[in-house]
Formats: structure tokens, C-alpha cells, sequence
């Protein structure tokens, strides 16, 4: 699983979405990519689960980058511990995203292939995406 090796701090507060994405909005390594269309937190498993997917149906053919690192720590405290005595432990790490970031890109590869692999990834992710061509997204803004 995506996680960092270090932070300055082991946890943070659960901050706010607002707003769109200002970076990371456009397609820059591969010819087409997923992009988001709605803030959400993604987990590491469900980035890894999309790659998975993503990867199994080009075959291993082409490549794939990942614009997205769960950086941010999401604690939890136990199931049945009473309230107070501060703030629960570590459970997970999640991407924070916001609309119209781009998570996944791919290149080498058929753009009916890449589509349809685009497609099997977007399944794995909690949030509502759109399929998008680098020539689409020439302008920067969506």
C-alpha cells in the first residue's frame, strides 16, 4: 500500500474539499487519463485495486502513471472504546482530491484499450470520473 515514509506530524485534522483542483488538472504524461469529478478522500487500497485493474487489462503493455499519494493519515479508535481520552491511532491514508483532478494516465496503448481499462479502474474508485484524451484537456481548464 501507498503510504509516506515520513511526515513532520503522525496526524492531522480532516480538513475541507472546496473549490476545484487547480494542479494536477491536466493530462501531462500519458495520451488519456481519469479524471475526477467530484471531492473525495481515496484510500491506498483503493489506488492500488485501481493500478491492479488497470494494469491486468493492457496486458502489461504501455505504461501507467499514478498522479495521486495518500498523504494524508486518518485515525479511528477502536469499535466499543468510550468517548474522549484523545484522538485514535493511525487506521489509514487516503489522496485527498478535488473535481477535476486527474488520477490515473496511460499511454502506448489502443485508444479503445485504454479506454476500456480507464473504464475497469474507475469502477475501484469511490468517486463519480470521467475518461479524458490529452487533446481534450489542452486548454488546462475544464
Amino acid at each position: 500500500m501507498l503510504m509516506p515514509k515520513r511526515t513532520k506530524f503522525r496526524k492531522q485534522m480532516r480538513g475541507r474539499m472546496t473549490g476545484k483542483a487547480t494542479r494536477g488538472n491536466t493530462v501531462s504524461h500519458g495520451e488519456f487519463g481519469i479524471i475526477s469529478t467530484e471531492p473525495c478522500w481515496i484510500r491506498s487500497n483503493q489506488i492500488e485495486a485501481a493500478r491492479v485493474a488497470l494494469t491486468r487489462y493492457i496486458k502489461r503493455g504501455g505504461k501507467v502513471w499514478i498522479d495521486i499519494f495518500p498523504d494524508k493519515p486518518v485515525s479511528a479508535k477502536p469499535l466499543g472504546v468510550r468517548m474522549g481520552s484523545g484522538k485514535g491511532a493511525t487506521e489509514y491514508w487516503v489522496a485527498v482530491v478535488k473535481p477535476g483532478r486527474v488520477l490515473f494516465e496511460i499511454a502506448g496503448v489502443p485508444e479503445e484499450i485504454a479506454r476500456e481499462a480507464l473504464r475497469l479502474a474507475s469502477h475501484k474508485l469511490p468517486c463519480n470520473c470521467k475518461i479524458v484524451a490529452k487533446a481534450d484537456l489542452e486548454g488546462g481548464d475544464n
